[in-house]
């Protein structure tokens, strides 16, 4: 079904085209085909495009362009112009020991489920990158396993650091900079998330699908200082080259690729701490 947008203006060079009121992977999937055959049009004038789980920011350069000319010309875009891809299938290495998942356990006890629930959960959720905000590749992800339904902080908890793996308000999310956060610390990627020297300047886009894959303390070490960054690998499969060294992989019968160098179980001791701190209601 193609869903039509409702236009607003967001300012004297930007409009909004909004699909829907909610997050759902059918207003998402809207949005990406209709950025699509916009970006495949080439308007004159546009600079940019953003979208986001319900919506399509779209930024463009007044003195090229009306927002009267602009939005006839949205009005003409046909989404199903342009065919879509299959998404890229990424494995992300996630620190879930007891130093990177400080709130897993916090997490456990408000939910009353046990450690190896939350942590087969996690890593059972297929992940969907449904926009970036916030903060420069801050990442939201849709998909998470309904079990790990948790509501926001009611104070926010202190500072935690780049590449958190945090869960709330049913969703996942993967920081980009240190900050304090409403939201549950449950794991850590070595993953930069953010390089503004970058090109381009985030791993993922939107719409990519992401599995987390374990990996221990020593591994997570080891892969932060070497710079963890998603590149194609030849192999990735069952037994693919365990202890290898940091890359990344495709399998072409799964168009997946891996930030995994090695497959190890949750290491070191159980993760997650002892709980610390009162859930939100």
């Amino acid at each position: 079904m193609t869903l039509v947008p409702t236009l607003r203006d967001a300012g004297e060079c930007a409009l909004v085209a909004e699909f829907g009121d909610r997050i759902d992977p059918e207003v998402a999937d809207g949005v990406l085909a209709f950025d699509r055959a916009v970006r495949a049009a080439e308007l004159p004038g546009l600079r940019e495009t953003v979208p986001t789980y319900r919506s399509l920011m779209l930024h463009y350069d007044p003195g090229v362009v009306s927002r009267a000319e602009l939005a006839e010309a949205l009005g003409a875009i046909d989404p199903e112009a342009v065919a879509a891809t299959p998404p890229k299938r990424w494995r992300v290495p996630v620190c879930l020991d007891r130093e990177h998942a400080e709130d897993l356990g916090l997490v456990c006890e408000a939910l009353g489920i046990g450690l190896d629930e939350a942590v087969a959960a996690l890593l059972g959720s297929e992940l969907r990158l449904t926009m970036y905000g916030f903060a420069p590749g801050f990442a939201y992800l849709g998909g998470l396993d309904r079990r790990l339904a948790i509501p926001r902080r009611a104070t926010p908890r202190p500072r935690m650091p780049a590449g958190s793996l945090l869960i709330a308000g049913g969703q996942a999310s993967l920081a980009s900079v240190a900050m304090p956060t409403g939201w549950y610390v449950v794991g850590r990627t070595p993953v930069a998330m953010f390089d503004p020297d970058g090109r381009p300047m985030v791993p993922f886009e939107v719409g990519d699908r992401l599995q987390l894959e374990p990996v221990d303390a020593a591994a997570f070490e080891r892969l932060a200082k070497e710079g963890a960054r998603p590149e194609p690998e030849d192999d990735m499969g069952p037994g693919s080259r365990p202890g290898s060294s940091p890359g990344c992989g495709r399998d072409e019968d799964q168009k997946q690729i891996s930030l995994i160098p090695d497959r190890r179980a949750v290491g070191g001791a159980e993760p997650g701490p002892t709980p610390d701190r009162k859930p939100r209601a």
